[in-house]
């Protein structure tokens, strides 16, 4: 184990206690848990790679002596640069597990359960001279909770489908709901979410040609006459944002029992549609996607999961990019790219749990400004 040492700090950084320390011991001079807890401040405030974090410590020297042991100074950013190189990325989450239980113990509505999965490229992290193209990172965000829970680097976005596995073995996902876009629309994954003790609702596209296919002429023939012969559901809503308006309707009703394909399903209940009109200035557009669920008849409900799969693009994957400038990100090394991109949504979970007025860019400007802002924010003591 590693002789991490936080002195004063008492908050979600006491999770990183018992996290092993992967450095060499020759030459070791600065404790792990002063670097982790530098990282995590720096990140936080807006730092954005291993010279922009030295930076920051070198800049709170003051603060930062006065809470860890820093026994040989503030670190160098070489020092941090090799840290995030030799760190697991999963070690990382290892660590936050507990505090998302935690936070999840402090939920009375029982109905808080879904998450969403979903891929992302880092479109800088490219390097041509050893011919690796961009990173991707498939992420899981607890919607309600606005709480990244974990996520899987891979090199191509067709590793996607053997990434969710994976993913979903890390995550705690029984009496969830979760819902991923059509390249995890697997039947492999569908029963290990089954077999999990969750339920799923899974977008359909034309990678599940017979499915999708009987799927949508089921709909669509039904549509004909208004669904009068199925038990049906309907529900509509409206919504604005970014410039554009959505009138979005779903559709939602019993698998059929003689749909192709169906036995291949694990725990298949339930189909729908949603359509999504918007209108953006003069500009207009309209797209239909098709569902398979586990969950059974609510519309209501098979409406919020569609829409809240919708945040981990606005709310987690918009954030990271405007806020946390994570498509400009020049890191080249592997591991710790996997390891900012990490830490960036470990800072985006900590800022979304604050209750001010503040948007979540101008909770990360304020806490670069403000660092009894920031301490906050980790719940460290300003005195």
């Amino acid at each position: 184990m590693a002789d991490i040492q936080f002195d004063n700090v008492d908050s979600i950084l006491d999770e990183f206690r018992d996290l092993k320390d992967p450095r060499s011991h020759v030459n070791r001079r600065h404790l792990l848990g002063d670097l982790i807890v530098i990282c995590i401040m720096a990140v936080v405030a807006g730092a954005d790679g291993p010279n922009a974090i030295g930076t920051w410590a070198e800049n709170n020297e003051d603060w930062l002596n006065k809470r860890l042991k820093l026994p040989h100074g503030i670190p160098s950013h070489d020092t941090i640069g090799r840290l995030l190189a030799t760190l697991k990325p999963s070690a990382f989450q290892s660590c936050f597990e507990s505090w998302i239980a935690k936070v999840s113990s402090l939920d009375d509505a029982s109905d808080l359960n879904q998450i969403a999965i979903d891929g992302k490229v880092l479109r800088r992290s490219h390097d041509r001279r050893k011919g690796l193209g961009p990173l991707w990172l498939v992420s899981a965000w607890a919607v309600d909770r606005g709480i990244s829970l974990g996520q899987l680097a891979t090199d191509e976005k067709s590793n996607e489908i053997t990434a969710i596995p994976e993913l979903l073995d890390q995550i705690e996902i029984e009496d969830s709901v979760i819902t991923i876009d059509a390249a995890g629309c697997q039947r492999k994954i569908a029963k290990k979410i089954i077999d999990g003790q969750g339920d799923y609702v899974l977008a359909l596209k034309g990678n599940q040609g017979t499915l999708h296919d009987a799927v949508s002429e089921y709909i669509t023939n039904h549509m004909e006459n208004d669904f009068a012969d199925i038990s049906a559901r309907k529900h509509t809503e409206k919504l604005k944002g970014h410039g554009r308006e959505d009138e979005i309707t779903y559709y939602q009703m019993p698998v059929p029992d003689d749909l192709a394909n169906k036995k291949k399903w694990a725990g298949l209940k339930t189909i729908g549609i949603a359509i999504r009109q918007s209108e953006s200035g003069s500009k207009s557009s309209t797209e239909v996607r098709y569902y398979i669920a586990s969950i059974g008849m609510g519309v209501n409900r098979f409406a919020r999961y569609v829409r809240g799969h919708w945040a981990i693009e606005n709310t987690l994957h918009w954030c990271l990019d405007v806020t946390f400038r994570e498509d400009e990100n020049r890191v080249r090394n592997r591991t710790a790219a996997d390891n900012l991109a990490w830490l960036k949504r470990f800072g985006l979970s900590l800022l979304k749990q604050q209750n001010d007025k503040h948007s979540i860019a101008m909770r990360r400007r304020v806490a670069g400004w403000n660092i009894n802002y920031l301490a906050q924010v980790l719940g460290i003591p300003t005195v």
